[in-house]
This record gives structure tokens, sequence and C-alpha cells, in this order.
């Protein structure tokens, strides 16, 4: 029987009824509504929900006056994201109304944002101003506000956009007018769902995380040379190859405001990844089904956050190569990879290294030489020699230190373990 996820959703009271309105919509949810009339209740309102399993914020203000607090009780948080989709939709409904979205001050968490919106509409105004907020503090909004009433007083703008309900106050006390964006249902609901899959993840026995960010390489030149359609149907092929992989691994998976698809998972996942470093079957059939390089980045980590924010960099690294490739950055921020490339080591010399150096068996000696192939000569514990050799983990400590003793291997930092317990040595090839 599966167990509902308890989400409490925090932010104002117009937003909170939106997504009230969306209960029932995502199965084994529970929706928990805390209304905020100020960005600061928010952190009282937090100490309220202690009945639930994740904290989604539907706003940027609301999330930045609770931060400390969720940090500090180490309670997972999701932020419904402003994205550019948020964007063009809010200019649609500005046009709708009849009112020119020329000279127009919009204030969003990165310019770009903006600019490509425009760029996807062919659409060139010099007169739209934008502000790009980023990780502003609180009393930033009175800034903000001063900004855009600058500009309006200088009548180089009719209107101001905002994503800040605080600065929509705060200019509507001053007499200006002002629109603030709606945020799309789209946006809400695929928030909700990141919030389920990262809380079912925590409820899982096993405390370390998984996330993976897979990508088109090239989007934007392909999109301009082959146009949307095209970009639209690789976007689908992509998709059902990672539903294929995630329904395997036991992991979910959703596309970002980034047009990345993101995996969430626990050991199933990491399980799978492990077993074939050598030969990575799921870089292999998005290649060949693609016909266009993709790439992917696994993060390793003992919470959400720390898996996501190592798997981004696990996906940077795949993208500064000219093919198609998979990285792995674990919880240490050790870099594993590329996934699926053979790290070729001497056979011939390893086993004359065991035989002679480590005085091991002809068996044991095929067998590490095997261990090594399948891990594709990346670091190991002694669980890890244990589980391929399906023997004792005190039987696997007695080879490591016949390995050692014969300077076939050689340190190579700890791992942590998925659950409490003391860091595992890692070893690797001494050649």
């Amino acid at each position: 029987m599966n167990v509902n996820v308890k989400i409490a959703v925090f932010g104002r009271e117009d937003t909170i009824h939106q997504i009230g309105a969306l209960d029932g919509e995502i199965p084994e949810t529970e929706i928990f509504l805390f209304a905020c009339s100020t960005a600061e209740e928010t952190a009282n309102q937090v100490e309220k929900a202690v009945m639930c399993d994740i904290y989604l914020f539907a706003g940027a203000l609301p999330y930045l006056h609770a931060k400390d607090l969720l940090e500090k009780k180490r309670l997972p948080a999701v932020q419904v994201p402003i994205d550019e989709y948020m964007i063009l939709t809010s200019l649609y409904h500005v046009s709708k109304k009849g009112q020119e979205i020329d000279r127009l001050s919009l204030d969003v968490p990165d310019s770009r944002q903006v600019s490509e919106v425009l760029h996807e509409i062919s659409t060139q105004y010099n007169h739209i101003y934008t502000y790009s907020y980023g990780e502003f503090k609180a009393e930033g909004t009175e800034h903000i506000a001063d900004h855009h009433q600058k500009l309006y007083e200088a009548g180089d703008i009719r209107l101001v956009l905002t994503t800040l309900e605080e600065v929509a106050d705060i200019l509507n006390n001053r007499n200006i007018p002002v629109a603030c964006m709606k945020i799309p249902k789209r946006n809400l609901l695929k928030a909700i769902e990141k919030a389920k899959s990262i809380a079912t993840i925590n409820h899982s026995t096993s405390a370390q995380i998984v996330t993976g960010y897979a990508s088109i390489k090239n989007i934007h030149r392909l999109r301009s040379v082959y146009g949307e359609t095209y970009i639209h149907e690789l976007q689908q092929k992509l998709q059902q190859i990672l539903r294929d992989y995630a329904k395997k691994t036991q992991a979910s998976v959703f596309l970002n405001s980034e047009n990345q698809f993101v995996l969430f998972g626990t050991r199933t996942m990491l399980d799978h990844i492990t077993s074939h470093y050598r030969d990575f079957p799921l870089l292999k059939r998005m290649n060949e089904e693609l016909s266009v390089p993709a790439d992917i980045g696994f993060g390793l980590g003992l919470s959400a956050e720390q898996s996501e924010l190592n798997a981004r960099l696990a996906l940077d690294t795949s993208t500064e190569k000219d093919n198609g490739t998979c990285y792995i950055v674990n919880e240490r921020r050790d870099l594993i990879g590329p996934l699926g490339i053979r790290k070729d080591f001497n056979p011939s010399k390893l086993y004359r290294s065991l035989i002679h150096e480590a005085k091991l068996n002809n068996e044991l000696s095929y067998n590490f030489i095997d261990f090594i192939e399948v891990r594709n000569n990346e670091p190991f514990s002694s669980n890890d020699i244990a589980n391929h050799y399906g023997v004792t983990k005190r039987s696997a400590e007695r080879t490591i230190k016949k390995l050692i003793a014969g300077n076939v291997i050689k340190a190579s930092g700890e791992e942590k373990p998925y659950v409490k317990g003391r860091p595992r040595k890692l070893f690797k090839l001494n050649q």
C-alpha cells in the first residue's frame, strides 16, 4: 500500500488558493496550506508544519525568510520555479488586457530569462527594462521598487511587471501601475511532482540519494537550425528512454525549466550505475536513438540538495566534451568517469603482481582482474569486493591486506556509508 506524501505549501494567500485547487490532481499526495500575509511570517508557519514530509515555497521571499530554519533543522524544501514559461504567460496576460508590453519594467531572478523569451517570440523592444535580483536579501524589495519608480517617473515605462508580491505592494502604495506575475498551473504541478519525488526518496531505507541530469547537447544551436518541432520530437524520444530507465531502476523522472530531464533514485539506481561503469547502456541507447549527442550527469549525496548540486557539476563536465558523455560526482566531490568508456589497464602485469607479490591463488587472481574490469578501474572498497566475490566482509578485508602488502593497490580516499556508520576506505590499482 502506497503512503501519501504530506506537502506543506507556503506563500501569499492568492497563490496558496491556486495550489489548493490542485489538491487531488497528483495521486498519493496531501497538501497542507500555510498562507503568509508577509514573508516574515513564513518561519513561524514552518514551525507549525511538523507532520509534513517536505516544504514547498511559492515565492522567493518566503523561502529566504525560512532558509536558516530549514538548514538548521535539515528540512527538505522545494521552490516553485520562476522560468521563461512564467514570463511568457505573464506578458500574454498583460497584452490580453489591452496594455502595450512596450515601455515595461520587469524584475526576475535572471535577466537572461527575459532575453530568451523575447528572442523566442522574435520581438525586440527598446523600452523593456529588466532588473535581475538573483539571490537578493529580503530588505532588497525597497531597492527593487525604487528602481522601477525611477523608470516610471522618468517616463521610460508605463507598467511594472514583478515576480515579487512584496514589490507589488510597495508600488501600489506609491500609486505606480504594477502587475504581479501569476504562477502558471504547469509550474505549480512540476514543483509538487518534484516535492513528491524527493519526499518519497527520503522515506527510503537508504540514506544516499542519486540525482541525474540529462540533456541534448547543443540544444539551442539545434533549435535554430532545425526548428522547434525537431527539438520537441527529440525531447519526447529522450523522455521515453529515461522513463524506461527510471522504471528499471525504481527512480522518478521529470523535465525542469532548463529543458533538462531530472532523475531521482536511491540504491537501486546507484547499483545499476556502478555495475555498468565500463559499458553504460543508458548513454549508448540515448546516442543511438536520438541520432544526436546527449549528456548525463549523476550526483550522489546524503540529501536531495547535495545530490542535485553534484549532478549539475557532473553535467557541466559532460557538456564540456565534444561527444555525449556521462560523469558522476560523489558526495566527496570526486569526479568519476566518463562512464561507458573503457579505462585500460594491463591484465597480464596485474596477474603477475597478484600471483607473485600479493600471493593470491589463480582463482582469486582471475576474479580480481574481472572485478577491476567490471568496475572500469574505478576506486573500490572492501565491501565492493565482498559483494563481487560473494564472500564475507572479513574475508574481503583479508584480500585487501594481501593486495596492499604486495603493493598491488593503494588507498584512494573514503566513501561515506549509505546509512549511519564509519566511512569505508577506498582503494585503486597501484599502476
